[in-house]
């Protein structure tokens, strides 16, 4: 239990450093990247080794889902199929949300949300035209799958098969949307900034041991949820892989609380340690286990509650903690997805009931809306973000009001020519090379790399050759901004106090130096949007 998703994490790590290093990550993201940047191209060797590591990583235990490798297989076997049969880049570009859909719609058995989640996540637009090819591509692949594997939803359950009354129920779905939206939003934040230390902190040299360091996380912590769940007689290896086993279960109102609460704490750090370490899965079906986990825990809540209360109308308990299961992972995929219509859909698909649709819709849109006003910008865009992708290009930050939330590492220049405070003027300059003083300002690091200031190049032109950079900004005021900072306030900012240009530096660390931000960073960032 603690070898095998250790040897999947080491196998994935050393594959992406020798073998191929375009199948880092999920999948989902780098397949947004190759449609907007590159055309829609994505190497049909990407989607093969996305293919097999991601069996490896998961199948060894590893606790993430399977869709991210799934889209990413099938959006590089139709780009490979769209550049063998159009010559038209535009057209090859086409092809890659159609086999995006038809991943999805195989991977969950659930055709209309794949639809949905291509046109949220991928395209942020409706258009006609894409939707003949996906609708055929989504028919063909569930048809497919359902084939080969029963035409039975992903949960289905007789306790769940039941026609609830509306009215009571929202009363529950907007409190779980409440909950869920600020569990959405911590688990999101739990990945970008233990994702962040992983590419920043003492592994940054040895990346290809990061997802083995996660897997052996993921056994260490299975083991122990496996030890706490046994204690209340129930032992649940679910922390491991997918884990629709114990999914299933509370839907059958077959697990107790104390079991449901330390498999959603559990599960929620052994899932935020295999991605955030650069492991091969998907956080689809972790995040659906997540929100079935905290609506168990509410459904309990509840029955306790009828036992002193009589509630009218209200059914049984396994209908209860059913109904609450339900509610709970659509409210969890909507804020850590970010795709509301996809989230409704979804559910409906897995598990075959539509009774209690308005009572999601309420929660979801809830939980949606509280986790993007903490933080705009949503899980998979800023994993790009995170390593250095522009998402000036991308048709969801179109327009005055979007840009300005964007954070300034969205439009930062993440390659900076930094200068040594211990050299003089003219070594630094001549440091420079052929090129000279070409740029408007150089920040200024020590001999460990911490920055300690900025200077501009007038700065340098005008001052005595033989002084160090150190004496040159001495008693300087320096400005800096965090990656996250939204584009308007370091805009203020800077017009604020007249600077043309501030260091990015990391939050936990002010002294490390990310990147350079710019005024005229900011107006290309305002006119490309005004487009």
């Amino acid at each position: 239990m603690i070898g095998a998703p250790t040897v999947g994490g080491l196998t994935v790590g050393l594959a992406v450093k020798y073998f191929t290093p375009s199948s880092a990550g999920s999948g989902i993201p780098q397949t947004k990247t190759a449609y907007y940047n590159h055309s829609g191209h994505i190497p049909i060797g990407a989607g093969f080794w996305r293919f097999v590591l991601g069996s490896i990583f998961c199948g060894l235990g590893n606790s993430l889902g399977r869709e991210g490798p799934t889209v990413h297989l099938s959006s590089a076997i139709s780009s490979r199929l769209g550049r063998f049969i159009f010559k038209d880049q535009r057209r090859v570009q086409a092809s890659l949300p159609v086999g995006m859909a038809a991943g999805i719609a195989a991977a969950f058995n659930a055709p209309l949300s794949a639809i949905t989640f291509v046109f949220e996540e991928l395209l942020d637009n409706f258009s006609m035209k894409a939707l003949g090819g996906i609708v055929v591509a989504v028919v063909i692949a569930a048809a497919v799958s359902r084939s080969l594997l029963g035409e039975d939803p992903i949960l289905a359950s007789e306790i769940i098969d039941v026609d609830f009354i509306t009215s009571p129920w929202m009363i529950v779905g907007i409190p779980l949307g409440v909950i869920a939206g600020f569990l959405g939003h911590f688990f999101v934040r739990c990945v970008i900034q233990v994702r962040g230390y992983c590419k920043t902190g003492p592994f940054k040299n040895i990346a290809w041991a990061t997802p083995a360091v996660g897997g052996l996380c993921c056994g260490l912590i299975g083991i122990l949820a496996y030890q706490i769940t046994g204690a209340f007689g129930d032992p649940q290896n679910s922390v491991f892989s997918i884990g629709y086993d114990s999914l299933q279960a509370a839907f059958e109102d077959k697990l107790v609380w104390q079991v449901l609460l330390a498999l959603l704490v559990f599960k929620f750090a052994a899932v935020v340690l295999n991605y955030a370490s650069g492991g091969s899965g998907g956080i689809f079906s972790p995040t659906l286990f997540l929100g079935g986990m905290l609506g168990g825990l509410m459904g309990m809540a509840l029955v306790g509650l009828e036992q002193y209360c009589n509630f009218p109308n209200w059914p049984g308990s396994s209908q209860v903690v059913g109904g609450c299961v339900l509610l709970g992972m659509g409210a969890m995929f909507s804020s850590v997805i970010r795709c509301p219509f996809t989230s409704l859909i979804i559910i409906f698909e897995m598990t075959g009931n539509y009774s209690l649709i308005l009572p999601l819709m309420a929660g979801n849109m809830l939980s949606w809306s509280i986790a993007k006003h903490f933080n705009p910008v949503a899980l998979y865009d800023a994993l790009l973000l995170q390593d250095g992708v522009n998402l000036k290009k991308f048709s969801a930050y179109r327009g005055s009001q979007d840009y300005r939330k964007l954070p300034v590492s969205a439009i930062m220049t993440h390659e900076v020519r930094t200068m040594r405070g211990n050299d003089s003027v003219a070594e630094n300059i001549k440091a420079l090379g052929a090129k000279g003083l070409m740029y408007h300002a150089y920040p200024i690091v020590d001999a460990t790399d911490a920055l300690i200031g900025i200077v501009t190049r007038h700065e340098l032109e005008e001052a005595d050759q033989e002084l160090t950079l150190q004496h040159l900004i001495e008693n300087q005021q320096l400005l800096v901004v965090q990656p996250d900072t939204s584009i308007r306030d370091a805009a203020n900012m800077m017009i604020g106090k007249n600077f043309q240009q501030v260091p990015v530096v990391l939050a936990t660390s002010p002294e490390k130096l990310l990147g350079l931000l710019t005024l005229n960073d900011i107006a290309r960032q305002q006119n490309a949007s005004e487009l």
